[in-house]
């Protein structure tokens, strides 16, 4: 089993979703974050006074996936969340040892189905 982390602006978000899910890949965890990355900081105004914005709004997608499963969910992520520019994001992979689902105790790859 592998852990995905995505980070991808918001407005890609849904696209993502629903590429996931017509890939058979339904379960993600989505979290708001802000960080800074290679694109440049930006100005903006808040009551009447510019302020530099350096973090940038983004979400993280996480998502468990079998062995099988992992280079189909890579691959509709990066068909969804990609606009060519910078900022788009990064994609992380990690290994997970073990999965229970909590209700049944089932472990392993059964309980991430």
């Amino acid at each position: 089993m592998k852990k995905i982390e995505a980070i991808i602006r918001p407005s890609r978000l849904q696209a993502v979703q629903s590429g996931l899910k017509e890939a058979g890949i339904p379960c993600l965890t989505v979290v708001p974050v802000k960080g800074t990355g290679l694109q440049n900081s930006y100005a903006e105004r808040y009551r009447g006074v510019e302020q530099t914005m350096i973090l940038q709004t983004r979400v993280m997608i996480i998502c468990i996936v079998s062995d099988e499963n992992l280079d189909i969910c890579i691959d509709v992520i990066l068909d969804n969340a990609s606009s060519g520019e910078v900022g788009d994001g990064k994609i992380f992979i990690y290994d997970v040892q073990d999965a229970i689902r909590i209700r049944t105790r089932t472990r392993g790859g059964e309980a991430i189905r």
